[in-house]
């Protein structure tokens, strides 16, 4: 029900929001990392279906299979996961951690602002 009921808030947000300029969200994670376990369990299976999730791809990197240099960062990642708006293949925002669903679409919105 929490889900539903930030999905709904975000949807609400976003129509009446400025248009997002960032082209896509790429998540940086780690193997065996539990906060990435619990996105992909809580808000990975929805991400894709969602308004946001269809204008702003999420790409996932993993860094423990070699250095990826797709995107200008303004830092290096240190925790996993962390979130980083992208456009035009630089860093525009970032979201480190995942403290659930509620803090993660918050955030998200927040930054998408």
């Amino acid at each position: 029900m929490r889900i539903l009921r930030a999905v709904i808030a975000v949807v609400a947000l976003l129509a009446t929001a400025t248009p997002v300029l960032a082209a896509e969200l790429v998540m940086y994670r780690r193997a065996g990392c539990p906060y990435c376990l619990a996105w992909d369990r809580e808000i990975g299976p929805i991400y894709p279906k969602t308004d946001i999730g269809k204008a702003l791809p999420l790409r996932q990197v993993h860094l423990d299979r070699g250095r990826d240099n797709s995107v200008e960062l303004k830092s290096p990642v240190r925790f996993t996961p962390t979130f980083v708006l992208v456009e035009n293949g630089k860093e525009k925002a970032r979201i480190e951690g995942y403290a659930g669903d509620f803090f993660f679409w918050g955030v998200l919105e927040k930054l998408l602002l």
